[in-house]
C-alpha cells in the first residue's frame, strides 16, 4: 500500500464517523517525519475519540496496520495516530483552531479537502 492509498483510506475511515475538515497534505519535501499529514475534526471529545478509535480498528482489520504510536485518545480533544509515513491528527474544534497544523504545513499546492 502507497503512502498516498493509505491517506485516502485513512480519510475514509474518518468520513465514515463524520469526521469534519477533513484534508491531507503532502509533506514528503518539507519533514523527515512522513509523507502525509491528515487532519480531521470531531465536534467533542467523545467523537474525537470515536472518530480515533475506529481508525485504528479499521486499519489493523482491513490491512493489518497499526499505529506505530497513539497520543491523546483516551483525552478527545488531540488523537494523534503515527503510521509511519502518514501521520493522523484528529482535533476538537477549539484545539484544531488553536493550532492550526494546516497554515504551518500548507505551501499553497499541497494541501487537498477530502470529500467523499
Amino acid at each position: 500500500m502507497t503512502s498516498l492509498e493509505k491517506t485516502l483510506q485513512i480519510c475514509k475511515l474518518l468520513s465514515e464517523k463524520k469526521a469534519t475538515g477533513i484534508v491531507y497534505i503532502f509533506v514528503e519535501n518539507k519533514t523527515s517525519l512522513c509523507d502525509y499529514f491528515v487532519i480531521a475534526g470531531g465536534k467533542n471529545k467523545t467523537q474525537v475519540k470515536a472518530i480515533a478509535e475506529n481508525v485504528e480498528e479499521k486499519m489493523q482489520k482491513l490491512y493489518d496496520l497499526s499505529p506505530r504510536r497513539t497520543e491523546g485518545v483516551k483525552e478527545g480533544r488531540w488523537a494523534v495516530m503515527d503510521y509511519s509515513d502518514v501521520i493522523v491528527h484528529v482535533f476538537g474544534d477549539e484545539e484544531r483552531d488553536f493550532y492550526c497544523l494546516e497554515r504551518l504545513w500548507e505551501d499553497g499546492g499541497n494541501l487537498i479537502r477530502y470529500e467523499d
